[in-house]
């Protein structure tokens, strides 16, 4: 039985979402979790079940709205509910609940769609990344999700040097390199606003939206931009950082602590297997 699991969680005290020895990580804390869940059946031991996730985000991220799927034996789901007034998905959630820290928040647990997977299925990601530019506007109840910037920025001039990094492209100068892996991606919305109300009012929020992202890749485009929405940068610059072959040096990444995965979006139920098989033949994915 293939399981979808969507939840968030708070990045700051992870080592980021892929198991690492020693390491305290997203992945790791829930397959914990999964394995007291469901054990194994001849020697009651923490069974053994792997996570596919949507997008494999790095340390000190974090995610609103993360999806992941996980199989488990068909009769391990079978006994999932405990009672007669839960559905097996309602049990997982709340046994996953019960076992994994504050930092993690299992927000729905579902029977997966035919053809479903989590990262292969996905047609877009999109990113926030929040930025105090203000210093009377500095909450130390949000420091560990918003970027302190010590300089006013231009939003005006931060969207037009992120226009010009839009679309179907290259993007090598933005990622960390990984053998084999292409750096093209679907770039489709990179754009600013400085929120006038709600929760992040006064602040300066980029909205980042692609087919998916190589490693660092949200990162570095916030790093390239925010020297031009300060004036030190112009776009001749980006330009040329922008059309190397291998990591722009001059790029600086931008802190892990303000950005945060907002949503996975997936196309319709019918077509959730031919979107993975074109996905897959597409491109070595790197999310």
């Amino acid at each position: 039985m293939r399981a979808r699991l969507v939840f968030s969680y708070d990045g700051t005290d992870f080592a980021g979402w892929a198991t690492q020895p020693g390491l305290r990580t997203v992945q790791g804390v829930l397959e914990e979790a999964l394995g007291r869940i469901v054990r194994e059946p001849s020697t009651g031991e923490p069974g053994v079940h792997r996570l596919t996730v949507a997008g494999r985000t790095d340390a000190g991220v974090h995610a609103r709205h993360q999806v992941a799927h996980v199989d488990l034996p068909a009769e391990a789901w079978e006994r999932m509910p405990g009672r007669s007034d839960r559905s097996p998905a309602q049990g997982l959630r709340d046994r996953l609940q019960g076992t994994t820290p504050d930092d993690v928040v299992i927000v729905e647990a579902s029977v997966a769609p035919e053809g479903f997977d989590a990262r292969f299925s996905a047609t877009q990601r999109r990113y926030a990344y929040r930025v105090c530019d203000q210093r009377e506007l500095r909450d130390p109840l949000t420091r560990r999700h918003v970027l302190w910037h010590d300089h006013g920025l231009d939003v005006s001039a931060l969207n037009e040097a992120s226009a010009t990094l839009t679309g179907l492209r290259d993007f090598a100068a933005f990622c960390k390199a990984r053998e084999g892996a292409t750096t093209i991606r679907d770039l489709v919305e990179f754009s600013w606003e400085r929120r006038l109300d709600g929760p992040d009012q006064g602040l300066v929020v980029a909205t980042v939206r692609a087919d998916a992202f190589c490693h660092s890749m949200v990162r570095s485009l916030v790093g390239a931009v925010l020297p031009v929405g300060q004036g030190r940068r112009d776009l001749n610059w980006l330009a040329a950082a922008a059309a190397l072959d291998a990591r722009a040096q001059g790029v600086a990444v931008a802190p892990a602590h303000g950005l945060t995965l907002e949503q996975v979006s997936y196309p319709a139920d019918a077509d959730l297997a031919s979107r993975a098989e074109l996905t897959r033949a597409r491109r070595e994915p790197v999310d």
